[in-house]
């Protein structure tokens, strides 16, 4: 029996949640899993409801009816199957441990998407040793004379394939504000986070230099501000005065990994709300 989820969010007043699953109800719907956050600092509810459709109706538009009900609150609101794949795309450079992660997650079904391709700043000969055989890959080159021509093709792959998520899987290239202006909402980024944090080259040698004792990784959402887009997922490891800058590479490796795939599992089971400059993340 196919399942599905309904995201809604706007200013918080009484009657929300009564709303919303009466409206389920009366469509005869069974609620499988129902989470809710109020934010008091912003004055905004949150909430997330899975359900499935009994044969008495099946061709019901439960739609029309949370529509109606969800009129008198401005609701922002969103329904959608959860068997509906989405459609994503992976950006590239150099470094491929975030790349080969998620390739290797979506070929066992661990990430419920549909691969639209790869795209890198890179040659395929990069990645001759992942299996990207049944992957489009696109080789497109960049420069600070080409990187507007070299976007707009970007752009131009999303629109043609349809893609919903792009993420950026350790792809070393800022992009631009128009881009990112495109993409909101719908563009995830890794990157190295440390305390106190290390900008420019070889950040992992800059951390070792001044002997940090936690190394983490944040995955959050593309915007304008370099690395200041609303957080998704973080993780830290702990380190010790025996660890070498190469154990920090390896041991960051491993933190940026988990810290994407879980950003982005996030992400296609819609359990990810933007709310001003941070996310409401609701646990799985």
């Amino acid at each position: 029996m196919d399942s599905y989820v309904v995201n809604f969010s706007c200013a918080n007043r009484p009657g929300i949640v009564a709303a919303a699953s009466t409206a389920l109800f009366q469509s005869g719907c069974n609620i499988l899993d129902a989470q809710q956050f109020d934010d008091l600092d912003t004055q905004r509810f949150f909430g997330r409801i899975v359900f499935n459709l009994t044969k008495s109706n099946e061709k019901f538009d439960v739609g029309a009816r949370l529509s109606n009900a969800f009129k008198p609150f401005a609701m922002e609101w969103s329904l959608r199957p959860t068997s509906q794949r989405r459609r994503v795309m992976l950006l590239a450079s150099r470094w491929d441990h975030c790349l080969a992660d998620l390739i290797y997650r979506w070929r066992i079904g661990e990430l419920a998407m549909d691969v639209t391709g790869v795209v890198s700043n890179y040659p395929a000969e990069t990645y001759s040793h992942l299996d990207l055989s049944l992957v489009p890959f696109h080789y497109l080159p960049v420069t600070p004379a080409t990187k507007q021509a070299q976007e707009a093709e970007i752009w131009q792959l999303v629109q043609q394939s349809k893609t919903e998520l792009v993420v950026l899987a350790r792809y070393m290239q800022v992009l631009s504000n128009e881009l990112c202006t495109r993409l909101a909402g719908r563009c995830i980024n890794i990157h190295h986070s440390f305390l106190p944090g290390f900008k420019g080259a070889k950040p992992y040698q800059q951390a070792h230099t001044r002997g940090v004792k936690l190394i983490g990784a944040t995955a959050h959402y593309v915007t304008a501000d370099l690395d200041e887009g609303p957080i998704i997922e973080q993780d830290v490891e702990r380190i010790s005065h025996r660890d070498r800058p190469e154990d920090l590479v390896r041991k960051g490796r491993d933190i940026e990994r988990r810290v994407l795939a879980r950003a982005v599992r996030a992400h296609l089971e819609d359990r990810v709300f933007l709310n001003g400059s941070k996310t409401i993340v609701f646990p799985d």
